[in-house]
This record gives C-alpha cells, structure tokens and sequence, in this order.
C-alpha cells in the first residue's frame, strides 16, 4: 500500500475524530497564542522559545516507578503554518537529551490533533528514523491517551521502522483513570482540554453510547438540503436534474480556477470553513468559493458531498464485486469494470460518469498539479465505495483504489459510446443534453489520450513537498 493511501486514509480518520469532537462540543480552534497556566515562566533566552512558548511539551512528576515523565499535548500544537515542525523535532530533542541517560517515559494526550495542526505523515516518518537508540533504549514506556483510529492508521505508516521491541513498550488509555494506575496524575500539567474532553467521554460512557461521526440531517430533511440525502432525493428537488447541484458547482469552480492547483483534492481545509458551506448549501442560500479564498474548499466539499451520501456512488451491492478487480488478468481489467457498472443504477451511472470524466481532466494536468490518476484515485477510493458494516480494511484500499483508476484513466472506455448498458454513443462532450445515452445535464469528456500521448507521470505521489 503507498503512502499515499495512508495519508488519504489518516485524513479521513482524522476528519471524523473532528467530526466526533464537534458532537461533543469539544472542538478547538488552534492558536498561536502562548497557554497561560503551563509551568515557571518561560525566558525569551530559551534557544527554542518559539517553540517551547505554546507548552506543547512538559517535563513533571515521575511515574510509579520513578521515571521522569515528559508530556506531549497535542491540543497546544498552533496551525501548522504558525509552527516550525523541523523546529519542533529539534526542541523535542533538546529535551530529551536532558533525560535520556536515564530511564523516563513519555505521556502522549492525543485530544486536539487535527487537520490544521497535524505535521504531514512523512514528517513524522522522518522524525522517528532522527531517533536513534540513545533516545530509544531508556525510554521505558509511552502512553498514549484518548487514542483514535488515526493513530491506527499512524502505526501503519511507522510500522515498517519499529521494532518488536519498542512496540511493547507503548500502552493506550482510553480514559484519564487508566493513566493513574500508571502515574502521578496529579504531578502533570494535564491541558484543561484534555480534562475536560475527557469528563464528556465519561458522561457518555455512562449514560448513553459515542454520537455517530455523521450527524444525520433532520428528518424529514430540508427541502434544500443537499448533505446526507439520496441522489434521488436531489434529483425529485431540482427539476429532474440528474446531476447533483453541489457536485456539479464545485465542479465548475475547479475546472475553471483550480485544475492546476499543484495537491488539488489531496489538501485538507479549514474543517469549520467546510461546514460552514455545508450549511450555507443545506438551506438553500448561494456560495461564493471566492470569498473563501482557498481552492481547496470547493475540492473538500466535494468530497465530503460523496462520503455523506447515505449510500455510496458506487453502492454497497458493488463491493465484493470490486475487491476481486486485483484477481482479473491486467489487459481484462477495464472490460470487467464495464461489467461491474452494468449493476449500477442509471443515475449513480451518469453522476459517477460525470465525476470520472472530471478527474480524468484533473490527471491530464498532472505535470502541474502532480495528481494522477493513481493519485486520484488514491483521494477518491474511499469516498466512493464502502462496506455496509464497519470500514473498509487497510487490504481492501489496494483493489478500490485500482479500480477507481481504471474509471478515472480509462474514462473514454468505460463509458464509452456504446457504454456497459449496451447504449449508442455520444462523441462530444454535449451529446448528452442532444440525446444521446448520457442524461441531460451529463457532460461526457473527450475520448482518453492515447498511450504515446499520456504523460510519464509517477504512480505515486511525492509527499516529501
């Protein structure tokens, strides 16, 4: 599986640990600002004093074995614009090195990592290899406090690189008071939020089970509304069209102003700025991306549009079909794709084509945007497809994501003229509204590139920028 796949995979994780934080009304907007309360007085002498400022570490109290415990919170990491990660590393260094001669273990309070602050996946690859035994070997015991699946996901990516040896010696704490078997609590300079976030776990515990990371839309749903409802509701609600109106806004947008944008799909966006268009399209009222000023709005609306449906564009009666796309022969690939896409319903059929035909246009600007189609799809795998039950496997992303770059590079082919409904053809990209089989409204893009015009481009992206 590339690193590409995890990423994606973490992002998602990681938007609905966000997601799960806003139902509880825990949700934090990072600051720059310093964190009053965290410890003596910090002198602007410190060589690390823009770091060490926001209190993201702290050294305090011993566990019951005596070791020296250092506390890393993530909830007092600043947006990632507002904080040198290299400098971070070099501060989280500095001060271990005041420790590491002797045995000291490291408390992780995991509560407040989000898509502003998080540093990349391969930067956190990078920081594990800078710690070399010195660090590795008196370090008894890390805790991990309040874990998610991101971190899940998180240990996948390092897995490679950790030894047996060092995986045991990491423990997870789903609760404060699992902590306190293990240490002085009340030595560490535990965030108020960490408190707090974890009291509304223990109330739920409690009383009734963790709300759902989607919040269904009220039911019956606004006349409206546009998230968390079927095709065919949309579909009833504006005039027949076929193709959804926040798809094909965002669409639009990004073909016109964005279809160079180097990561297009693959950045995240401000997580309130989404929701808040979210609820601008729910009830009805116009949205402007200019006035948002980040191309990468649209891009994340979009496929947050895709991962609400109540079911997946590509349906859940699809599923076993697409994870047996690894098992086909390489040349019959394509032609079982068109296979699998009979059993879709006409309307999941035109938007899906629609959809497909766009990020085929996307791929083919790749020397600027750096997104391919395996890159693509790598994005779009898991907003397409899901199980019924639970969540798609990190084995299954291999076959997902395959078969949604077949859709994606072979577009021209698999919904061709004389598509997998056995229709007759549209040559251009308006035959659709002229009668052909596409439906109205369904532009179907120009016949893909040969193989000596493609693009060499890379089947994995470099994340290293």
């Amino acid at each position: 599986m590339s690193r590409l796949d995890l990423e994606e995979l973490a992002e998602i994780e990681l938007q609905r640990d966000e997601e799960e934080a806003a139902v509880l009304g825990t949700v934090r907007r990072p600051s720059a600002e310093p964190t009053a309360s965290q410890g003596p007085a910090l002198s602007m002498n410190h060589p690390f004093y823009d770091v060490a400022r926001h209190g993201i570490l702290q050294v305090a109290g011993e566990d019951h074995f005596g070791r020296r415990i250092i506390t890393f919170s993530c909830c007092r990491m600043p947006p990632s614009h507002e904080l040198n990660h290299r400098r971070l590393l070099e501060y989280l260094k500095h001060t271990l090195d005041q420790y590491v001669e002797s045995d000291y273990t490291i408390v992780y309070f995991h509560y407040g990592l989000n898509s502003q602050n998080k540093p990349a996946l391969h930067w956190l690859q990078a920081a594990y290899r800078e710690f070399d035994r010195k660090y590795k070997k008196n370090l008894k015991a890390l805790y991990v406090v309040h874990p998610t699946n991101f971190i899940k996901v998180l240990w996948n990516v390092l897995k490679p690189l950790i030894s047996h040896k060092f995986g045991k010696k990491v423990t997870y704490f789903n609760y404060l008071s699992d902590l306190r078997e293990h240490v002085k609590c009340g030595q560490l300079a535990i965030p108020l939020e960490v408190v707090r976030y974890d009291q509304k776990l223990r109330d739920l515990r409690k009383g009734r089970s963790l709300p759902p990371a989607k919040t269904p839309p009220p039911r019956p749903p606004l006349p409206s509304q546009q998230f968390g409802v079927s095709l065919q509701y949309l579909k009833d609600k504006n005039q027949g069209e076929l193709i959804p109106p926040v798809l094909r806004f965002t669409v639009t947008y990004l073909r016109e102003k964005g279809l160079r944008t180097e990561g297009l799909f693959r950045r995240s966006a401000n997580v309130q700025t989404v929701r808040e268009v979210q609820r601008l399209y729910n009830q009805g009222k116009p949205v402007n991306f200019d006035d948002y000023g980040d191309i990468h709005v649209p891009a994340v609306v979009l496929k947050t549009f895709l991962r609400e449906l109540p079911q997946p564009l590509l349906t859940f009666k699809a599923y076993e079909q697409i994870l047996g796309i690894t098992s086909v022969e390489s040349s019959l690939r394509v032609t079982r794709c068109r296979q699998i896409l009979q059993s879709l319903p006409e309307h999941n059929l035109a938007v899906l084509s629609y959809l497909m035909g766009f990020l085929h246009e996307v791929s083919r600007e790749s020397m600027f945007n750096k997104m391919t189609s395996s890159n693509l799809a790598c994005v779009f795998g898991l907003n397409l497809i899901w199980p019924s039950q639970g969540m798609s496997s990190l084995s299954a992303l291999v076959p997902l994501n395959l078969f949604t770059e077949l859709l994606i590079e072979y577009h021209g082919t698999v919904f061709s003229a004389q598509d997998a409904r056995g229709g007759q053809g549209a040559g251009s990209a308006g035959a659709g509204e002229q009668g052909g089989p596409f439906p109205r409204g369904l532009a179907v893009p120009a016949a893909p590139r040969t193989p000596a015009s493609r693009r060499e481009t890379p089947l994995v992206l470099d994340t290293s920028r």
